[in-house]
Parts: C-alpha cells; structure tokens; sequence
C-alpha cells in the first residue's frame, strides 16, 4: 500500500478555499501535483501561483480550471485538462460543498436541491469523469462526505441527507472497482474552521448555541490545517475511511444510537426552542446560503424570485 504521495496526480474540486485549498498545499510540499477545480477563477489563480512558486518551478505543480462540479460538460472540461497538464490523474479528491441556511420549512425547495446537487451530484459527475484515469494508474477515490453522513442536527436536513448519500455512493463504488486495483474512501469531518462553517456561525446566532451543546468532537471544531494533514495522511495511504478528528470514529460505530428514538428525544427538546429562532433568523436573513458560498451559483437570484413572488401570491 502506498504511503507517499510523491509524484502523484491530485485533482481536487472545490479547490479555491477551505478543505480543498490547504490540502493541496500540503499535497505539494509532500510531492505532488494539483489540479485546482473550481468556481472561484481568482482565487485558483492565486492559488496555483503560489504553489508554483511563481513560475519558477521546472515543471507545474498546479494547474488550475474553473468548472461547477454540477455542469457534466464543465467538469469533463476540468478532467480532460488536467490530463493535458500534469500527464494523467492518480487520485481524485470529490470536495466541492455547499450547505444551505434552516429548515426545510423556511428553504425554498431550490435551495434544498443545490445543497444535494452540488454535494451529492456533484460527487458523482466529478468521480465519474475522472474515473477512467484514475482505473489507468489503479489509483484512489476519496469522496469527502461529513460528520453529517452518520449524525442529524435541525436545520440540515438537505446537507445531511447529501452527505448521507455521497458516503453510500463512495462505499458501493468502492466495491465495483476494487478488482481493478483502484482504492475507494471516505472522509467524514466535523466541524472546520472554514469559510462554510464561519458563515453558519455567523449567520445563525440559535444554530451556533445549539452546536456548542454537543459533546465531544461533535461541537468542536477543528483547523482547517490539521483536517488537510489528516486528509493527506489519507490519500498517501489510500484509506478507507478518513475521520477529522479521529474519536469521530465511535461516534460512527455507535450511528444507530446517534439516530435512535433515544437520541429524537434529546433532540426534539433542544429543537421546540431552537428551530422557531433559526427560522426566524433565516427570514430576516433573506438568503439560503453563506456569503461566500460561490458554488450556489445564480439560485441565490432565483430562489430570492421565487420566494418574492411566493410571497405577493399569497398575500394576494
């Protein structure tokens, strides 16, 4: 089993920040290249210059593409050019993510399909366009599901229920490539000090207090620097499940307590108070998703229509 990353092919979505930013620069300085997929052109840029090292690497270390993972045409776009680039693709890491704000009650429904679209769909065209040159180098998948795949918490309904399905996708996958010598994984973490999470944080003051509840690593958060190592740890040795940190492991043994009657009952008692004020926090935010979520795309435009002319229909 390989243990190092020297020499290899990353493409990376959901590159421009977060995740997906800090582990490619920890991909490089262990001897790999990246390929940057994306939303955010400027950002990428930057990125990949930086990387390297402002052009005065012998041979890139990162190339970078603009592609919305839920696009077919823009992601096989992405794919074909880092093959053009770098030489080929030995691992693929499926990150992009959104996550919308509140409940169901309050999301117009087109809020709730982007989270899934983005986290789920998004998983699905990118490893699939990817996958034959990954099958070419017998190499690694690594589909970034969440702490969410085996937990629940009001007002992620669309996030977890993506997540849910992308660790599902990763594991059946798994099981249809391993007699062609391709390793498959999962990475779950929690909670990251990243540009996603500071905008839950700061946008929903009742979703804040409830998390700060939890126990454990389930209301911790972890930087992002130290999920990229571990996330590195993972591709170098082609794991099977990557947990940032790593206790969440119990907590994904024990998933049917997580999500029994027992736990309903606890949840349902924090959730009488805490939904109504997220609901209401989310009403007078008047949008479904963070500030800097760029991969919403333009539904922030027409979910805010939609839910205008929602509102005139029904005051009618």
């Amino acid at each position: 089993m390989a243990k190092s990353v020297q020499g290899k092919v990353v493409l990376i979505t959901g590159a421009a920040r977060g995740i997906g930013a800090e582990t490619a620069r920890v991909l490089v300085r262990r001897g790999a290249r990246v390929s940057l997929v994306g939303m955010e052109p400027d950002r990428l840029r930057d990125l990949a210059d930086e990387l390297n090292g402002g052009g005065t690497a012998p041979q890139p270390k990162a190339a970078w593409f603009e592609a919305d993972v839920t696009d077919q045409e823009q992601i096989e776009a992405a794919v074909r050019g880092t093959v053009e680039a770098l030489g080929g693709i030995d691992v693929v890491m499926a990150n992009a993510g959104v996550a919308n704000n509140g409940t169901v009650a309050v999301n117009p429904p087109d809020a709730l399909v982007r989270t899934v679209d983005v986290n789920l769909n998004g998983v699905i065209r990118t490893v699939s366009a990817a996958l034959p040159h990954v099958e070419e180098r017998k190499g690694y998948v690594l589909v970034v599901a969440s702490l969410a795949a085996f937990t629940v918490l009001p007002g992620m309904a669309a996030y977890c229920a993506s997540k849910a399905g992308a660790e599902a996708f990763a594991n059946v996958l798994r099981l249809e490539v391993a007699h062609k010598g391709v390793r498959v994984g999962s990475a779950h973490p929690s909670w990251i000090d990243t540009d996603l999470v500071r905008d839950v944080e700061k946008d929903l003051g009742a979703f804040r207090e409830a998390r700060s509840k939890l126990p454990g690593p389930l209301g911790g958060t972890t930087s992002v620097e130290e999920c990229a190592e571990r996330f590195a740890d993972g591709i170098a040795g082609r794991k099977r499940r990557i947990y940032v940190p790593r206790s969440l492991a119990w907590f994904q043994a024990l998933r049917t307590i997580v999500i029994s009657p027992m736990s309903d009952v606890l949840l349902k008692h924090e959730a009488k108070t805490m939904v109504p004020r997220m609901e209401e926090e989310v009403r007078a935010l008047g949008r479904s998703f963070g500030a800097t979520t760029v991969a919403a795309g333009g539904h922030e435009q027409v979910v805010a229509e939609r839910a205008a002319a929602k509102r005139a229909t029904t005051s009618a």
